[in-house]
């Protein structure tokens, strides 16, 4: 996932306003990933504390902990992982097994990244006593050995929480503003995925769209460490202004909608997949590449790797999985009664996508590739309403349900002050713990 990302965002940091950045990634509803970049906060799994990561597993706090000098601490470097670590500093497999047994937790070790930190502490006899690893700054694992077994625990840091309202001018591309007012990747990647079914950010922006964000600061200790839940944001693009609040209902459950509560996300992606280019857009009129006379082309082509994912467009049952000379590998969703999506030239379906499956938003069904009559790797994606081809990319997509009329009074209150906050253009001077 963070090889995917960097490749995504060094693509869209050389691209400007020619449509070929690939910021859209309509994968995941940003309401439920704010937080992808800091797992578990605040975590379910055990007491906030504020204790750093040498915080004994039995609870010693740090001024009654003695540092041990055989304590390391590493930093993980490219290439590395747990097994190249230890041999590295000489401990041997078997703890490193010992380790990776002492329970799910320990899972999490075979997914370590560049610039994490792990603590190794060792006996007078070299042998491994205890280590800390830290995914994010508000987390750590760690193991304590017990006797031929390690113990392991999961120690949660519950940061301090300070609004910020910031203003982004776009001049070269949305990753480019982001960082000049000092947004993280991660940030913007959410940012972009609130608006994405309203808002192709591969071939819509323009110089001169502008958005304004009030996200949550994370700091602990004073210090701050990154960026929170996105609780309000609006993004002007050629000179269409769209809003998005974020809210919690009674059940908990998270989304962003309008003002007027109608919900942000739609029943269907604008484009099922990450893509480079467009090759040829919707045209009944086109002149066949290969065949050289007038072919209807009933849907647009998207140009990408050969292997790049392609997503169910929105819920639906697969009617075909097949292939033919001229689609090549291909996949039909029926959507209800009224809707048809069809994905063809794949190299290969997913593992499960048969005829009959049940898919949702964003389910893989397959993956890029040239098959059938095409002159290199993309995804020729067609959008049906009632039988008749629609060009997928102005077509209007279906709305998802709007907020419960159980909960428009209650939205009502939580946006008056979240609109004021966003239209103020300062951040308010107030801290808070962070809450369930």
């Amino acid at each position: 996932m963070v090889i995917a990302l960097t490749i995504v965002l060094a693509f869209f940091a050389m691209s400007g306003l020619n449509g070929t950045s690939v910021l859209e990634r309509p994968r995941q509803d940003p309401a439920e990933s704010d937080l992808a970049a800091h797992s578990n906060y605040p975590s379910t799994h055990s007491e906030p504390t504020d204790r750093t990561v040498s915080t004994e597993i039995d609870g010693t706090p740090d001024n009654q902990h003695n540092p041990s000098p055989n304590v390391l601490t590493v930093i993980v470097e490219p290439r590395d992982n747990l097994a190249t670590i230890f041999e590295r500093e000489g401990i041997s497999a078997k703890e490193l097994q010992s380790i990776l047994e002492s329970g799910p937790l320990a899972q999490r070790l075979k997914h370590i990244y560049p610039g994490q930190t792990l603590m190794l502490e060792r006996g007078e006899d070299g042998a491994l006593m205890r280590l800390a690893y830290s995914p994010t700054p508000m987390e750590s694992l760690v193991f304590v050995r017990r006797g031929s077994s390690f113990d392991v625990k999961q120690i949660a840091r519950r940061p301090e929480i300070q609004l910020k309202v910031m203003h982004g001018l776009i001049d070269h591309s949305l990753f480019v503003a982001s960082q000049r007012i000092g947004l993280d990747d991660e940030t913007t990647m959410r940012l972009a995925q609130i608006f994405q079914w309203d808002i192709d950010f591969v071939l819509d922006i323009r110089q001169g769209d502008a958005f304004d964000i009030v996200v949550e600061e994370l700091y602990l200790k004073g210090d701050f460490v990154g960026y929170g839940n996105i609780l309000a944001a609006r993004f002007v693009n050629q000179s269409n202004s769209y809003l998005a609040i974020r809210y919690v209902d009674r059940e908990g459950t998270t989304g962003y909608f309008t003002p007027n509560g109608e919900s942000m996300k739609k029943a269907f992606l604008r484009a099922p997949l990450e893509f480079t280019r467009i090759s040829s857009n919707f045209n009944m009129k086109r002149v066949h590449p290969l065949w050289n006379r007038t072919m209807p082309h009933r849907g647009i082509d998207y140009v990408a790797p050969v292997g790049t994912p392609v997503l169910a467009a929105g819920a639906g049952q697969v009617r075909t999985t097949s292939y033919t000379k001229a689609n090549g590998n291909y996949v039909v969703i029926g959507h209800g009664s009224e809707f048809e999506t069809k994905y063809l030239h794949l190299s290969k379906f997913s593992p499960g996508t048969t005829r009959g499956k049940r898919v949702t938003q964003g389910d893989v069904i397959g993956f890029v590739g040239s098959t059938g009559w095409a002159t290199g790797p993309h995804l020729h994606y067609e959008f049906l309403v009632n039988g008749k081809h629609r060009n997928p990319r102005t077509v209007s997509l279906p709305k998802s349900d709007p907020i419960n009329k159980r909960e428009i009074e209650r939205f009502q209150s939580h946006v008056q002050p979240t609109l004021a906050l966003l239209s103020s253009s300062k951040s308010p001077n107030v801290r808070t713990v962070a809450t369930d």
